[in-house]
């Protein structure tokens, strides 16, 4: 798999190069594919790359601190908007013109804040289990047991993020669950991570939902909605997902509903190309992960 040198990172300042790893696979227009805050192989995209792959270039860069790129031991509060920064200078390095940005969870917010800041080098968005709360009571525990005690995620959860990350995996969920407590800890001038700008966004975008996200809040979702339409309805498409959970687009129930929007969405952008078909050997879910959402943690207190 490529890797590619960035003269600098904002995930990694003061490192010079930083080495990224992406997957690249097909040619054409490009879609871009950012992961969640567990890294690519917990939720992998396999089905979506092949299907948009037939006439789609679909690059899915690991960012600096996961899978095979560079290393962090620390995730900043503000490392969604350091991740948009880094993601923009692969974009170029890789000279991708105007790609779609397919965002999930954390990929998604930093998507949207690629969307807000320079919306031109961008044909749209795919935005999948999206957060849009900074302070998330309902995930605190969950954030909590990241940062305690990795290992209790059960030996199926972790021998996908051992592979994927390496002897340092625990890091890895460590530095996440951290960053999110701190952003909810911290007094931000709006309660959103999109600070009070969503209603700006002017890409078009696709919004996938499971409607049983167990990461998304009491009434999140629609506060999401509600701002992100108030200016501009036209540009969103929302489908929310009745049976899913955090991945919609990798649980098995929900897959397939999953990449038929979003290879809709994907012609009506990139109108040029012909219908893309099915691909002609799609691989089998039963051959995919099935982990729709980590599994539920012990109530257990921090002994501090």
């Amino acid at each position: 798999m490529p890797y590619i040198e960035l003269p600098s990172s904002a995930l990694a300042p003061g490192t010079s190069p930083v080495r990224v790893h992406y997957r690249d696979t097909g040619e054409g227009r490009p879609i871009v594919i950012l992961h969640g805050g567990w890294g690519y192989e917990i939720y992998p995209f396999e089905r979506q790359i092949a299907a948009l792959a037939v006439h789609h270039r679909v690059v899915v860069p690991d960012r600096t601190g996961y899978g095979r790129s560079g290393r962090l031991e620390r995730q900043a509060t503000d490392f969604h908007h350091r991740a948009a920064a880094e993601t923009f200078a692969l974009i170029d390095a890789l000279a991708l013109d105007r790609p779609i940005v397919w965002g999930h969870s954390d990929g998604a917010v930093i998507a949207l804040l690629m969307g807000l800041a320079d919306p031109g080098r961008m044909s749209g968005l795919i935005l999948e289990a999206a957060h849009f709360f900074r302070s998330k009571p309902g995930s605190r525990e969950f954030f909590e047991a990241m940062r305690r005690d990795p290992d209790g995620l059960g030996e199926r959860v972790t021998s996908v993020l051992a592979r994927d990350h390496g002897e340092q995996w625990r890091e890895v969920l460590r530095a996440n669950g951290d960053a999110w407590l701190r952003i909810a800890a911290d007094l931000a001038p709006a309660p959103d991570l999109y600070g009070g700008r969503l209603s700006d966004l002017r890409v078009p975008a696709l919004v996938i939902h499971g409607g049983k996200d167990p990461r998304t809040e009491p009434g999140e979702f629609d506060r999401f909605r509600e701002v992100l339409t108030r200016r501009a309805a036209t540009l969103s498409h929302f489908e929310v997902v009745a049976e899913g959970g955090h991945s919609p687009h990798s649980e098995r129930a929900t897959a397939d509903k999953v990449t038929q929007v979003a290879e809709r969405f994907v012609r009506e952008l990139f109108s040029d190309p012909p219908a893309l078909p099915a691909p002609t050997d799609p691989p089998a879910l039963a051959d995919l992960p099935d982990l729709p959402a980590p599994p539920a943690l012990p109530a257990r207190r921090d002994p501090r």
